[in-house]
């Protein structure tokens, strides 16, 4: 198709007769985006409280283990009998 083709189709669907919505098409539009909203919602929560559970853990792990401190030297034996 060429451009005034392709011109000539945009005006012939602009200016023709709008076509009816069919009446229950929007009850269900807004139940199923309801739907899709709610389940959002859940995800994001589930997501949140993961990431809490994952921070507690992680920091109930730290204060067990202190990887922060330096393990002892065991290279050397302790001297004893001198």
């Amino acid at each position: 198709m060429n451009q005034p083709r392709r011109e000539a189709a945009v005006r012939r669907i602009l200016e023709g007769p709008t076509s009816a919505v069919p009446p229950d098409l929007y009850a269900d539009v807004v139940r199923r985006g309801g739907r899709m909203l709610r389940r959002r919602r859940a995800a994001r929560r589930v997501m949140w409280l993961l990431l809490c559970a994952a921070v507690v853990a992680f920091i109930v792990w730290a204060l067990m283990v202190e990887p922060w401190v330096e393990p002892p030297s065991e290279t050397t034996p302790p001297l004893t009998g001198w």
